[in-house]
């Protein structure tokens, strides 16, 4: 079936997870180029179905732990690579939810490219919303999501958005923003990102910005939830 904005693999039925009496929760994975647009999907899904009805996981919160290694080296690493990622204990905490346990979910320094010790804790609910650009590239964590929604972009746009967050959020300059796009972004993106969007379910283009889109999308969570 083929809605305007809205593109779903045929014989896709968004009807998996909590249906009716059914206790295990729902996950939702959002997948989609850096810059895509895939957080303001996240945040609307939550904001329109609500955040107590949501355990919200970024994958960007479980990037390794560099505070070993000297500052010039911790911005060399490649943080769009699988590697960069300790996507293992994303699962367990996706898994920990689903079982309707807490998980205390790391707290991650941009600026300093390094893992706080602090933590904050994710409360079971009845959806869990997974986001990030490789949540797709990793079997494990893939074959979690119930519903896969990738967030089709196209590359100069995900390149602006990205130069302004990174510079507003992150404390990186015009050139560290280009050289990290051109060396690691771009490839990483071509190799692994663009290639995990024939896992998705759902495709939502225009930057996650397609109103129709969202609409459809948080009409079925609410009929699934209600």
């Amino acid at each position: 079936m083929q809605k305007p904005g809205f593109l779903e693999k045929p014989g896709f039925c968004f009807s998996t997870g909590i249906i009716g009496g059914m206790t295990t929760p729902l996950v939702i994975g959002i997948a989609g180029g850096s810059g895509s647009g895939k957080t303001t999907v996240a945040q609307e899904i939550l904001q329109r179905v609500g955040p107590d009805r949501i355990a919200f996981l970024q994958h960007d919160a479980y990037y390794k732990d560099l505070s070993g290694l000297p500052p010039t080296q911790r911005a060399e690493v490649n943080f769009d690579h699988p590697n960069s990622l300790e996507t293992n204990l994303m699962i367990q905490h996706v898994e920990q939810l689903k079982r309707g346990q807490p998980a205390d979910i790391p707290i991650y320094d941009f600026s300093t490219h390094s893992r706080t010790s602090k933590t904050y804790t994710v409360q079971p609910r009845g959806v869990i919303l997974v986001e990030g650009i490789l949540i797709f590239v990793e079997p494990a964590l893939r074959d979690l999501c119930d519903v896969k929604i990738f967030v089709d972009t196209d590359s100069d746009i995900r390149f602006i958005r990205r130069l302004q967050r990174d510079i507003a959020e992150r404390g990186r300059t015009v050139d560290m923003v280009i050289h990290q796009y051109v060396t690691t972004v771009r490839p990483m993106h071509m190799d692994f990102v663009e290639p995990s969007k024939r896992y998705a379910d759902v495709i939502i283009p225009e930057g996650g910005m397609n109103v129709a889109a969202l609409d459809m999308v948080v009409a079925r969570i609410e009929a699934l939830l209600n």
